[in-house]
């Protein structure tokens, strides 16, 4: 019995196959990678007797890009429509910000900006709302259905007697004191260990965070204009934050019905991607216009609103049993030290610092300096005005 192989069906069926290879490239669509550079406008025009508006400046960037994109050297000011004219300095960093204002609530006011190479922003003029007051702030432990671990809610609570205002955003900024693993009373400087003071303990730091996500509430479908528990922030069970003592400062405010539907948009576009039935993204209508170029995109919404503010402390006696663990190793090393002279310290390893002596001072014991200076995780040992 011979056996016969149809060359040609073989190397047609190669021929296919390679080619269809050689067509399959990556799709990578040109709004990932081209660098549009528009601006960005964050901030709102303060309305509280005696506030300070400030405005933040940058630049969209590729979507794979970490580095913010700062814009200085602009001018910006805000301008009602009586012709008055406030201007905002710069300092620093894309911040621009102006003196201590006290507006009058019954004109509108707008913001107007001249970026450095001469191109003109502004944005429409916009009626001033008068934010209520933040009736309290509350918190409550419960258990995540999901995980079957315990979380804790911080909630707000608002109202508007004169039923006027129905939209409202917020955002914080939270403080927390934490220790570091191990206190040590000794320090280096010039390869010389020398024995620190009270004033320059560095074992217990403050540290300082803003608000990430968008915060928003309406009343606009209830009889009265309530906001009643109102979610704005969860932690998971033993989140470092809440080892010693936490703050919150909330910042609430009031907007009109076109803000709250762009920070709405804002909220869904940045917050809820990820699956088949969440919203798709689409393009923000934004307040801002330029003026040297009608077609160009600016991103951000003014808006001029009061500010309210309202702070809240959680102990970590408040959460029983919760403690976080350090997420870095603290190991212990011990090198030969001399009692007479301890003072010269030269390891190799510049990660390690002295933590204390022991063995009559014969034996210096050493530890990472990440478990040893709470400076090391973001804080500072100055302790703030209001703690």
């Amino acid at each position: 019995m011979k056996l016969f192989i149809n060359y040609k069906f073989y190397f047609f069926a190669f021929f296919f196959m390679s080619c269809c290879w050689e067509c399959r490239k990556a799709y990578v669509p040109s709004e990932i990678t081209t660098n549009y550079n528009y601006l960005v406008v964050d901030g709102f025009i303060n309305m509280s007797p005696g506030g300070i508006t400030t405005i933040t400046l940058s630049r969209t960037r590729l979507i794979d890009s970490v580095a913010n994109v700062v814009e200085p050297g602009a001018q910006v000011s805000v301008q009602g429509d009586q012709g008055d004219v406030y201007s905002l300095g710069e300092i620093g960093n894309g911040v621009y910000s102006s003196s201590a204002l006290t507006l009058d609530l019954s004109h509108k006011y707008k913001l107007t900006i001249t970026t450095s190479d001469s191109h003109r922003y502004e944005s429409d003029l916009v009626m001033p709302k008068q934010t209520p007051k933040v009736d309290s702030m509350s918190w409550r432990l419960t258990t995540d259905p999901n995980t079957d671990t315990a979380i804790l809610n911080v909630f707000v609570n608002t109202h508007d007697p004169a039923n006027n205002t129905h939209y409202y955003r917020w955002d914080y900024i939270e403080t927390w004191e934490y220790d570091s693993y191990f206190e040590t009373s000794y320090a280096v400087a010039n390869n010389m260990i020398y024995t620190t003071n009270p004033t320059n303990d560095n074992h217990r730091c403050w540290e300082t965070g803003h608000s990430n996500n968008i915060l928003l509430g309406t009343s606009v479908a209830l009889a009265q204009d309530v906001i009643s528990m109102a979610p704005i922030a969860t932690f998971q069970k033993n989140d470092y934050k809440m080892d010693i003592r936490y703050s919150m400062n909330v910042n609430q405010y009031a907007l009109t019905p076109e803000a709250y539907n762009y920070w709405q948009l804002i909220q869904k576009n940045s917050q809820q991607l990820g699956s088949l039935y969440d919203v798709q993204p689409s393009q923000l209508p934004g307040n801002i216009h330029s003026l040297t170029n009608p077609a160009e995109p600016v991103i951000g919404f003014v808006s001029a609103c009061s500010l309210q503010q309202q702070r809240i402390f959680i102990d970590h006696s408040q959460a029983p049993g919760w403690r976080s663990q350090p997420i870095y190793s603290c190991p212990l090393r011990q090198l030969p030290a001399d009692p007479t002279n301890f003072g010269p310290y030269n390891y190799a390893d510049t990660t390690y610092a002295p933590y204390y002596f022991t063995g009559g001072g014969y034996i210096l014991v050493i530890s990472k300096k990440d478990c040893l200076d709470c400076r090391r995780h973001g804080g500072s040992p100055v302790k703030p005005s209001f703690w």
